[in-house]
C-alpha cells in the first residue's frame, strides 16, 4: 500500500481539553439509555449492539480462559458503545449540516487499503474487534464514520486532532441536546473515540483528509 495518506485517523480525542459535549440524564426517558436530537437510543438497543460484540469476540475466541480475558479488557463495553453510538449520532449531524457526503466507493476503497496491512479481510475485522470492540458487521458502518469525520475536519479546514474539529462537534451536540443516562456516566469525548491512532498501519491508510481519494 503507497504511503500517500498520513493524516491523524478518525477521532483521536487526543486533546488536552476538558469534555466538550456533556448531557445531564434524567428520568424524563425512561427506558432509554440516550437520547439525542429528540431520539432514543433504548437499554434493549444499547444491549444489542453490545451482544454483537460479545459474540464476535465469542467466536473468536472459543476458549474459554480466553474469553474471560477478552471480556476482562473491555469491561467498559457498554458505557463505551453507548458513548459510541451517541458520537456517531452527532458526528453525522455534523456531516449533514457541513453537507459532506461519504459514498460506498469510498468506503470499499478504504476497506482495500485497511485489508492489505492487516493481511486480509479477517485480519481486519479481527482488530477492528479487539482493539475497537467493533463487531465485523459493524465494520463499514464504522468506516463511514472514519470518512465523515475526515471530511468534515478537511471541510472547516482542521484535521480530527485539532480543537477546531471537537468545537464543531460541540456545537453539533449543542444542537442535538444529547441527555445521557446517569448510569452509563457523563458524556466524555475521550471515551468516545472508536480508534486511536497507536497503530501504524491504521495511521496509514487514511482517506479524506491530506490527500484526495483516488476514484
Amino acid at each position: 500500500m503507497h504511503r500517500r495518506r498520513r493524516t491523524a485517523f478518525l477521532l483521536t480525542a487526543a486533546i488536552a481539553a476538558a469534555p466538550l459535549l456533556t448531557a445531564c440524564g434524567s428520568d424524563a426517558h425512561p427506558g432509554a439509555a440516550a437520547v439525542v436530537g429528540g431520539e432514543r437510543i433504548t437499554v434493549s438497543q444499547l444491549e444489542n449492539r453490545v451482544d454483537e460484540v460479545r459474540a464476535a469476540q465469542r467466536a473468536a475466541v472459543p476458549d474459554e480462559a480466553q474469553y474471560q480475558q477478552a471480556i476482562a479488557r473491555t469491561g467498559s463495553l457498554t458505557r463505551d458503545t453507548l458513548h459510541g453510538m451517541v458520537l456517531d449520532r452527532v458526528l453525522e449531524h455534523a456531516a449533514r449540516d457541513a453537507g459532506v457526503t461519504v459514498t460506498d466507493r469510498e468506503i470499499q476503497q478504504m476497506r482495500t487499503g485497511l485489508e492489505e496491512q492487516a493481511g486480509g479481510a479477517e485480519g481486519l475485522e479481527a482488530a477492528w474487534l479487539q482493539q475497537y470492540g467493533i463487531p465485523p458487521q459493524r465494520l463499514e458502518e464504522n468506516l463511514r464514520l472514519q470518512l465523515q469525520a475526515q471530511k468534515l475536519a478537511q471541510r472547516i479546514g482542521t484535521d480530527t486532532s485539532r480543537p477546531e474539529f471537537w468545537q464543531a462537534l460541540s456545537k453539533a451536540g449543542k444542537e442535538l441536546d444529547v441527555d445521557l443516562n446517569p448510569r452509563y456516566g457523563d458524556w466524555d469525548v475521550q471515551k468516545s473515540s472508536r480508534v486511536d491512532a497507536k497503530t501504524p498501519w491504521v495511521r496509514e491508510v487514511t482517506a479524506a483528509a491530506g490527500a484526495p481519494l483516488t476514484l
